[in-house]
């Protein structure tokens, strides 16, 4: 069976490089508005160089802030979870002291956390944007590798 998409974040578009240009541009028709000297040079030097500084930055959350969930896996920033391990991300709570997927030490800025519980019995934080995507994602990964999980845990609570 062919790796299927269920989800994914890029963390940041590759239109944020326009951004410079754009600022550039802005400036150099204000200056021919204004009927003073043009600076096409400078211009041009300073929207390549707005380009150069956001290029890492763009690189950056890409790699690190983008995730993906597929029919083999979660790949979160720089870690990969494989689907086997996802047992449940229904009523799970988050203990204090949970690892963060991802690599980093916190759930990054402007993210929202999802508890997910291991097939060990572990709990991690996964993150996204649209954390109900996401939720939505690896419910349906947890269901299709563990399909009794969610009804042993029904009956643990009852």
């Amino acid at each position: 069976m062919a790796e299927r998409t269920l989800y994914s974040e890029p963390g940041v578009g590759w239109s944020a490089l326009v951004w410079g240009p754009l600022f550039a541009l802005l400036g150099a028709l204000a200056e021919l508005a204004t009927a003073g000297p043009t600076h096409v040079v400078g211009w041009v030097l300073i929207g390549v160089a707005l380009v150069a500084l956001t290029l890492p930055w763009v690189y950056a959350r890409r790699r690190f802030l983008s995730l993906e969930v597929t029919t083999e896996g979660l790949r979160q920033g720089r870690e990969t979870l494989a689907a086997e391990k996802i047992a449940s991300v229904s009523d799970v709570g988050a203990p204090v002291g949970a690892r963060v997927l991802g690599g980093g030490w916190s759930v990054p800025r402007k993210y929202d956390e999802l508890p997910v519980e291991l097939d060990d019995g572990t709990v991690v934080l996964a993150w996204a944007r649209d954390v109900e995507a996401l939720k939505t994602a690896l419910a349906e990964l947890a269901a299709k590798n563990h399909p009794n999980a969610e009804e042993q845990a029904d009956d643990s609570r009852n």
